[in-house]
């Protein structure tokens, strides 16, 4: 599927449907990025349906407390929790899984709302660029280390939990390059320094929201049939949100013009990261390894769909498992588990 600039436009003026409401009642609902934008919006939709336990998950101690404060005001909702953790860190996003494990609750929905966007290179402690390691990195790790949380909630008390990864519509506008699919491994050279020139990271965000799709499908791809468990990805529009709070200048003004026209507001776009979470209950599996987009399903980018991104969604597939499993075994040992090394 192709998606014009006129194609986009006109999706940013549709009027976006109304949001889904369930009874969330007796269960754990794990939202990233909860303290401003999307997240917050979607925090405050899930509370507003007295889920068991909401977790917040955030970076920032005072914003998160912030967040707690202002969601208990919109909502009524008193029983919000605030757990730390930094994308920009394995390490962070390890103490977060580990202190879910001990904490041995069940987890039905987890909202991975990562979406880093840094207009030049700005590595990681580790010497990854940034916003690749946020959203392509990071944001797979905590889906891997809570997969074993997820699949026994499923047991025990019979419910299909979902994983929800915020993708967006500018994966249409953008391919690999030649040197990256060319390379030995697409992840470590999109990650380093020498390839992250001022041309190469122009596209970057978009780029990272395509291999989140490729993480979705994939994962979904290596589901066994029989696993009561939804992936999907949706995608929430253009919004006003900070996202773009790293780019200054001219840019900056351009940006700022774009949103002041065309953009969603962060309740709006919010509404796609719920139904991914809550949507066809009675029949959810409809909606494994889905994009989404305005409440349907979308077919994905032709890139994507195409022999070569075919090839390219495996190959970043089996480098993420390695990459991953270095920092902390128990990946491909879930992997293992859970999953299959190719696709059933």
């Amino acid at each position: 599927m192709k998606v014009s600039f006129g194609t986009f436009l006109r999706s940013q003026f549709a009027k976006q449907p109304p949001v889904l409401k369930a009874d969330l009642s007796g269960k754990t609902v794990i939202v990233l990025g909860a303290n401003t934008g999307l997240g917050f919006e979607a925090s405050k939709h899930f509370g507003s349906m007295n889920p068991g336990r909401l977790i917040l998950a955030c970076r920032s101690q005072s914003k998160g407390e912030a967040a707690l404060e202002k969601l208990k005001t919109a909502t009524g909702y008193t029983k919000a929790e605030l757990w730390l953790i930094d994308l920009s860190d394995f390490e962070s996003v390890k103490r977060f899984a580990d202190k879910f494990e001990r904490d041995g609750g069940r987890l039905d929905i987890l909202v991975e709302n990562a979406a880093l966007s840094t207009p030049k290179f700005q590595p990681t402690k580790d010497g990854w660029e940034s916003s690749l390691y946020v959203n392509d990195l990071a944001t797979p790790l905590l889906a891997f280390l809570l997969l074993p949380a997820m699949i026994k909630t499923a047991e025990r008390y019979s419910v299909i939990p979902r994983i929800v990864v915020v993708a967006s519509e500018t994966h249409y506008w953008v391919t690999l390059d030649k040197k990256v699919l060319q390379s030995p491994n697409i992840l470590k050279t999109m990650g380093s320094a020498e390839y992250c020139t001022k041309d190469t990271m122009a596209n970057r965000y978009p780029l990272t929201k395509m291999i989140n799709i490729f993480f979705v499908r994939a994962f979904n791809d290596r589901l066994p049939v029989s696993t009561p468990l939804v992936v999907d990805a949706v995608n929430p529009g253009l919004c006003k949100t900070e996202l773009m709070r790293d780019v200054k200048g001219f840019m900056a003004m351009v940006f700022g013009a774009l949103m002041n026209v065309l953009a969603f507001t962060a309740e709006e776009g919010s509404r796609q990261l719920v139904y991914g979470a809550i949507a066809h209950p009675d029949k959810p599996d409809g909606l494994r390894g889905q994009y989404l987009s305005a409440c349907r399903i979308f077919e994905v980018s032709d890139f994507i769909l195409s022999p070569e991104g075919v090839k390219a969604q495996d190959r970043i597939w089996n480098e993420l498992v390695e990459i991953l499993g270095d920092f902390d075994s128990r990946v491909p040992a879930i992997v293992d588990q859970y999953l299959t090394r190719s696709k059933v």
